[in-house]
């Protein structure tokens, strides 16, 4: 059994973020790491495997985006993922979702021809950066699979999986055959961190590098050019301003709180 698990390199929340001149977000010039929420989706991947003692199920993870997105792929091999692949090509710089799903399912493809089955895309419910949650459905269209989304809780058993799918008010349960596209949720289990083992291990593993040829993509089916939506201009976010101190000596206090509110629209 094979599972691949598709991961994304994200701008560090905690870094100075911007954009670059064409509007697109800078990815290159700025500290990135794997989406916090793509981890679930490897432990969930790493789980699946765990439970299936005595079968031989395989983990690749897979990447879209530039050369440091490889440290993406890396940290997933750290956890315990068997191989890794990068899909790395300058025309790919601004695609969106419907291009970024294009590349991937070419690349579930190649690797399925390698391995000879690919029986699980897990994906995370949406990345940090973008968090527009399409891409595991427009994986799933692309790759003519049922999508199994938006999981709590996985349950497996043979080639049916069954999961738990929270709402506000209700909890769905949902059953599939495998081969199936699946996304988690961050209520899925807590990812687990590399250890010292596994973070030297994962040097050996192997890491495969393609580019829109080897996928047989054309370049003009990606990039920003062709992205159904693009950012027309951006402002800067003002620096912060010193706070308003209201001393309540005399009971105006509540008065001065209930103006300001007022004026910023809250009340």
């Amino acid at each position: 059994m094979n599972i691949v698990v598709c991961v994304k390199y994200v701008p560090d929340a905690t870094a100075d973020r911007k954009f670059e001149d064409d509007y697109t977000v800078d990815r290159v010039g700025v500290d990135g790491l794997l989406s916090e929420l793509d981890e679930y989706a490897v432990e969930q991947a790493l789980q699946f495997r765990e439970k299936r003692e005595g079968e031989e199920i395989t983990v690749t993870a897979l990447t879209v985006g530039p050369e440091k997105a490889v440290d993406a792929v890396r940290k997933a091999l750290q956890m315990g993922a068997d191989s890794g692949v990068h899909v790395v090509d300058d025309a790919i710089a601004g695609s969106d979702y419907v291009a970024t799903s294009l590349v991937l399912a070419k690349a579930v493809e190649k690797i399925r021809e390698t391995a000879g089955s690919v029986d699980l895309v897990v994906c995370g419910m949406a990345s940090t950066d973008a968090a527009g949650s399409v891409v595991p459905a427009m994986l799933a269209e692309r790759l003519g699979l049922p999508q199994v989304t938006l999981a709590s809780v996985v349950e497996s058993q043979g080639d049916q999986v069954r999961i738990k799918r929270d709402s506000e008010g209700s909890t769905e349960v949902i059953g599939a055959r495998l081969p199936i596209v699946l996304s988690v949720t961050d209520q899925s289990g807590e990812a687990r961190y590399p250890s010292f083992k596994g973070i030297m291990a994962a040097k050996k593993k192997p890491l495969e590098t393609y580019s829109l040829a080897d996928l047989g993509v054309d370049a003009s089916q990606v990039g920003l050019s062709v992205a159904w939506t693009q950012v027309e201009d951006t402002t800067a976010r003002p620096p912060r301003t010193a706070g308003e101190i209201v001393t309540d000596e005399d009971g105006s206090g509540a008065g001065a709180l209930v103006e300001f509110l007022a004026s910023k629209k809250f009340i």
